[in-house]
């Protein structure tokens, strides 16, 4: 099997299981258990994703610059800090860390 089978293997899976996300009936998406793991299970993707995306680099574990501007885009977050402004402070202190080190 080619790499291309398997691409084409994923993508038929893929719309498969999201044509048969419109089979479900509305009233059980609507249900308070259904909709809070929906819900947490979406930030929880993207959390493991920025973590994923900040430590690592191939199958190594990397602490740099970003770690330190994660935190600070966090603690900006967590003050109800404008994205931009998150976004901004982040990129100045893994701007001045890496010029530093």
């Amino acid at each position: 099997m080619t790499v291309w089978h398997t691409i084409l293997l994923a993508s038929i899976a893929v719309l498969t299981l999201k044509l048969a996300g419109y089979l479900v009936p509305p009233a059980v998406l609507e249900a308070p258990r259904p909709a809070r793991v929906a819900n947490l299970l979406t930030v929880a993707l993207l959390a493991a994703l920025v973590i994923t995306q900040t430590l690592g680099q191939g199958a190594a574990l990397v602490v740099d610059a970003r770690v330190p501007a994660l935190i600070v885009a966090g603690v900006l977050f967590a003050v109800r800090a404008p994205f931009i402004v998150a976004v901004a402070a982040a990129a100045v202190t893994a701007a001045v860390l890496r010029a530093l080190f």
